[in-house]
């Protein structure tokens, strides 16, 4: 039952659905990167950055989706 509530969450919550937004766009753009024979330093920095973020951003997720599962507003 409770995989239901983690499943509604981007319905119910705005700030969850920002977050899977920007998550999924992380990682559209990553592999974009993985696609390339060879990344520039920039790119290198970029592909480090969008990892980290990508990780933050997921953790954020969860404790949303948690914080709903248990019934308390965020």
């Amino acid at each position: 039952m409770q995989h239901d509530h983690m499943e509604a969450a981007p319905d119910q919550d705005p700030e969850y659905r920002r977050l899977h937004d920007e998550h999924r766009s992380h990682e559209e753009r990553l592999q974009v990167l993985a696609a390339k024979s060879r990344l520039s330093e920039a790119e290198e920095i970029e592909e480090k950055r969008l990892k980290k973020e990508k990780l933050v951003l997921k953790d954020r997720m969860e404790k949303i989706a948690r914080t709903l599962r248990e019934g308390v507003a965020h």
